[in-house]
């Protein structure tokens, strides 16, 4: 929990997933800071503010009374928004969430921009943004100052117009933007490459990690996934749904579960299996969910996982560790988790501890396959 102090009242926000109460990570940083000083400094807009990538709702609650759209992939992060708006007394519908994939309000006043790590993701939101902005729309974008880099302002130039920086506060810096129409290139924002070893092509939304290639873990991984199973795979966390794509093919008689909480990634996974497998679309699932909350359990004979040890730019491994214990409460007795991990997290301990088991699969000089089964 952390308290962020407005100028006409204080807001208690909350992270998502919740952590421990001691833990020293707060709901907002300074870049959301910097854009509500920026909002509260100048004249209030009449009309829409879309706000896009805000992280746990900091922005929506602050703005709730300003007619706010807000714009993210994260389904951990819409769920954050509402749990923090029921906290602090807002209505629930005094904000509108919108995933990454739809339709924008047109002529919004305001455009309230969070920077994304990732410069594709960006330049997609710019580049859907462009059909919805007029001249008069205010777009002001806020950042850490050490990941605002010279690209970020040239696709901002590039998409939507002349743009200038302010001074650094904080270590945040805001990006402001005049909608001017330029002559824009069409680009086509999924991203397709060959799968090695496969006749698959794989395609990936704009906001999908690994965007452009197979990332290193998964490779490993893909080389030691169970075979022959005829009950229900959970693809964990499944982003571009490479994992589960070749599940389908190893486990003819299987039903493929894709869950993610990103809209951009089941979007992905269901397209590289309608694109490479359509055939096998009927025994195919795919879920936006915060890992397996609400999965019924012992319902499951094997998860399949690469986990994230980040949150947005935060380094953590309490969403990886809420995966392991989904997995363990969701499994039939005799199921198995599988997953492909860095090996300096120490996961097998971990496993271990949870499952009373644990095997090592495979090991490079990165990455460790580990298998942990149900026993109880």
């Amino acid at each position: 929990m952390s308290q962020l102090e407005l100028s006409n009242r204080l807001l208690t926000l909350h992270r998502f997933p919740q952590m421990r109460a001691e833990s020293p990570l707060q709901a907002w940083d300074a870049a959301d800071e910097y854009l509500l000083r920026h909002c509260a400094e100048t004249p209030s807009v009449s009309g829409t503010t879309l706000i896009f990538n805000d992280a746990f709702g900091a922005l929506a609650c602050a703005l709730a009374a300003d007619g706010v759209y807000s714009i993210t992939d994260s389904w951990l992060s819409q769920q954050a928004t509402r749990h923090n708006l029921a906290h602090n007394q807002l209505a629930e519908d005094a904000v509108q969430l919108l995933d990454s994939l739809a339709e924008l309000p047109v002529a919004p006043a305001r455009v309230l921009i969070k920077v994304p790590r990732s410069l594709a993701l960006l330049e997609q939101q710019l580049r859907t943004l462009c059909q919805v902005l007029t001249p008069e729309t205010e777009i002001v974008a806020a950042g850490k100052a050490k990941d605002i880099h010279t690209s970020t302002l040239q696709l901002f130039e590039k998409i939507i117009g002349p743009t200038t920086t302010s001074l650094a506060w904080k270590k945040a810096r805001l990006i402001h933007a005049a909608y001017r129409a330029p002559a824009l290139a069409d680009s086509d924002m999924v991203s397709v490459w060959p799968l090695d070893g496969t006749n698959y092509q794989i395609h990936n939304h704009a906001g999908v990690f690994s965007r452009s290639s197979l990332d290193i873990g998964a490779r490993l991984f893909m080389q030691h996934l169970p075979q022959g199973i005829d009950g229900d795979i959970v693809d964990l966390g499944c982003g571009n749904g490479v994992i589960g794509l070749l599940a389908l093919q190893h486990n003819p008689h299987s039903r493929v579960h894709f869950t993610d909480e990103s809209w951009m990634a089941v979007a992905s996974s269901r397209l590289n299996v309608a694109s490479n497998r359509p055939d096998d679309l009927a025994r195919c699932e795919f879920h936006v969910n915060n890992a397996l909350a609400g999965w019924p359990a012992d319902s499951l004979q094997a998860v399949l996982c690469n986990p994230p040890f980040h949150q947005q730019s935060t380094i953590t491994t309490h969403i990886a560790w809420q995966m392991f214990r989904d997995a363990q409460r969701c499994l039939q007795r005799g199921g198995e988790l599988r997953i492909v991990c860095n090996r300096h997290l120490d996961y097998f301990q971990k496993l271990k501890k949870l499952f009373g088991n644990c095997t090592m699969l495979a090991t490079d000089k990165k990455f460790v396959v580990l298998r942990s089964v149900k026993l109880r």
